[in-house]
Order: structure tokens, then C-alpha cells, then sequence
């Protein structure tokens, strides 16, 4: 048996045609106890993006799991999809990209991600795109208009500490330091070109200028991953574990789920 779970909710909502396809509603199952009822052979599918991969891997220990998962690209972002070089509309195996995941210990929380963990303008966008759905729940988020807002006037950056694997970095004016898995987030944002998520590593990508102006001129380079060439405003670490301390609270996000009021967070492999 093929079983797909989806999320009614989805602002994408479910777009599937497949014969006989046992369909559940996502939001009301018990995935622990599901997944130890599947007998051999059962496969499931998610349908969704990357808030989808991160709910399920924070529900259902990966390291458990017996049978295939695939996830049905119908997100908004895919960067997860978008990194392993896969297209959205069609299903994915996910088993091989779900060893040796990162977790990152944050706010008195532990989760699983996928993709990254991050502090700074990122997380403000999130928080922000959260203030939208709650307004106008169908209205469509533009990402790169709320970063810009947030570059121009919105978001205020901090001094930060930064420790990879026991070695220390102090930064001034720092706007973000997102913790890398994959090379993608944000919705398409390349902002680890080097990164290996199969690798034993993670990136760190740190984000310091005291320019709003010379940081709002770069900004279109993070999309293509060209920023990290820009050393004077940004610095790149790699390491198992990852420390990110900024000297005042502000959002930061998981896999696009957002963490109110942060100060630091601890990420390792």
C-alpha cells in the first residue's frame, strides 16, 4: 500500500491524481504510531515542501524508519528538492538524504532540519510572512520584498559570537548566520555554494556590514551564491558544531519555522 499525507491546510493544497492512492489528512495522524503499523513493502509519500520534510522529521525518528518515504514537491520554497537537483511534481526518495541529520538546540527546544537554521533578517522574514498568513491567509509572501524592507529601515543588525567547533569569532553589525545543511533556503537562495549536505560538515555563513546600502547593493548576489566571494561583508566556517550568540533577541527560523525571540542557538552533526 501506498499511503500520501497531506496537509488540507497547505496554501497549495493538494494536487494529485492517482488511482487507488490512500490519502490521510497530515495534520490529525499520530506519526509514531502509524509508521510502526506499516507492514513491508508500504511506502509513503508527503506532499508538500520543506515546512513538510521538517515536520516530518521532528515527528518520526529517521533512524527508525523501515519502509521508503518520498516527498511530492507542492511547496512554495522546494529548496530542499532545489538542492539535490530534483523538480517539484514528482516523488522523491527521501531515505538517503535523512542519515546523520544535523539538530540544533534552541529556545529550550531540540529538532531535526533539513535544510538550515538561521538568526537574523532571515528569521525577521519568516516572522513577518507569519503576520501575513494571519492577515490574508491566500495571500502569496514575497520573501525578497520583506528582506529588502527589512534591509532598508525594518531590521536592526547586532554584534555577534560565533564559535565553530571550539574556536571563537566576535562580529559587529552582523544581519545574519544562517547554519547551513544543504546550499539552499529562503526560497531559492544559494546562500552555501560549497556546502555538501551528505558531508560530515556544516556551513556557517556569516553576514556583517555596517552599510545598509552597500548590503542592500549585494544583496542579489546571495541568490546565485556569489556573495560569499564578497569577503569584506561576509565570512564562511565549516564544522560539526556550531555556536551563534547575537547581543539582542530577534526571530530566527528552522526549515522556514519560526523561533520568537532568540538569542542563540547550538547546531551539530
Amino acid at each position: 500500500m501506498k499511503y500520501y499525507l497531506y496537509n488540507p491546510l497547505s496554501n497549495n493544497g493538494i494536487r494529485l491524481n492517482v488511482p487507488g492512492a490512500k490519502l490521510m489528512n497530515a495534520a490529525r495522524l499520530d506519526y509514531p504510531s502509524f509508521f510502526s503499523k506499516l507492514k513491508a513493502g508500504d511506502e509513503v509519500v508527503l506532499v508538500g515542501g520543506d515546512g513538510t520534510i521538517s515536520w516530518f522529521i521532528n515527528h518520526v525518528d529517521p533512524d527508525t524508519l523501515k519502509n521508503n518515504v518520498y516527498i511530492y514537491g507542492n511547496g512554495s520554497g522546494n529548496d530542499f528538492l532545489h538542492d539535490i537537483g530534483e523538480e517539484a511534481g514528482k516523488e522523491v526518495l527521501l531515505n538517503p538524504y535523512l542519515k546523520n541529520l544535523p539538530k540544533v538546540k534552541v529556545k529550550g527546544g531540540e529538532y531535526r532540519f533539513i535544510n538550515n537554521m538561521a538568526m537574523g533578517i532571515d528569521g525577521f522574514c519568516c516572522e513577518e510572512a507569519d503576520k501575513i498568513r494571519a492577515r490574508e491567509p491566500k495571500k502569496k509572501i514575497n520573501y525578497a520584498l520583506i528582506a529588502v524592507k527589512g534591509l532598508l529601515y525594518k531590521f536592526k543588525p547586532c554584534r555577534a559570537l560565533i564559535v565553530v567547533d571550539g574556536k571563537k569569532y566576535k562580529f559587529d553589525n552582523v544581519w545574519m548566520a544562517p547554519t547551513m545543511k544543504g546550499r539552499y533556503y529562503g526560497g531559492g537562495m544559494k546562500a552555501a555554494p560549497d556546502q555538501d549536505r551528505m558531508s560530515d560538515l556544516l556551513t556557517v555563513v556569516v553576514s556583517s556590514c555596517p552599510s545598509r546600502l552597500k548590503l542592500l547593493k549585494a544583496f542579489p548576489s546571495f541568490f546565485e551564491g556569489e556573495h560569499v566571494k564578497k569577503t569584506d561583508i561576509v565570512s564562511v566556517f565549516t564544522g560539526k558544531k556550531i555556536f551563534v550568540r547575537f547581543s539582542r533577541p530577534c526571530a530566527a527560523m528552522f526549515d522556514g519555522e519560526t523561533v520568537l525571540n532568540v538569542t542563540e542557538y547550538r547546531a551539530e552533526l
